[in-house]
């Protein structure tokens, strides 16, 4: 998508995130027509709805909530900019808040299986310009059947 669109990608580590004013910095410091990733947002952080994590926490910086990365998506936050995609990866969709999947907050649910022959053909077209009958397309095209 990055390469097609001639977009910056930010690959986001939300483990790594301590709070939503760090969540909210991060995207104000991204540029217009950028890519944000959120990978295997099932297993990065557990995310807590902010009423039920104030009751239990009385800490000087309160922790990255669930409102917070909603208001991160859709917010006033996300308007800040111009042109830009959140990209979210998972193994188990349904291990997610409802709150996250619902229609304007994630436009499209995207199932990716696993790579077929003709697929990587058309990864190593776009990436390596290799459009003829490779010699190792044989011996790929056998690996990815077994897989």
């Amino acid at each position: 998508m990055a390469n097609y669109l001639n977009f910056d990608i930010y690959d986001l580590e939300l483990a790594n995130l301590h709070s939503n004013s760090e969540l909210r910095s991060l995207l104000v410091a991204t540029n217009n027509r950028s890519i944000l990733v959120i990978e295997d947002i099932d297993c990065g952080v557990e995310l807590k709805d902010r009423k039920e994590f104030d009751v239990r926490y009385n800490g000087p910086n309160p922790k990255l909530t669930l409102s917070g990365l909603l208001n991160f998506i859709d917010g006033l936050w996300s308007s800040c900019g111009d042109e830009r995609i959140i990209d979210f990866t998972t193994n188990h969709k349904d291990k997610l808040d409802p709150t996250l999947l619902r229609p304007g907050r994630m436009d499209m649910h995207i199932h990716m299986s696993y790579c077929t022959p003709e697929g990587f053909r058309l990864l190593v077209s776009n990436y390596l310009s290799i459009h003829d009958n490779h010699q190792l397309f044989g011996e790929i095209h056998e690996f990815i059947q077994e897989s």
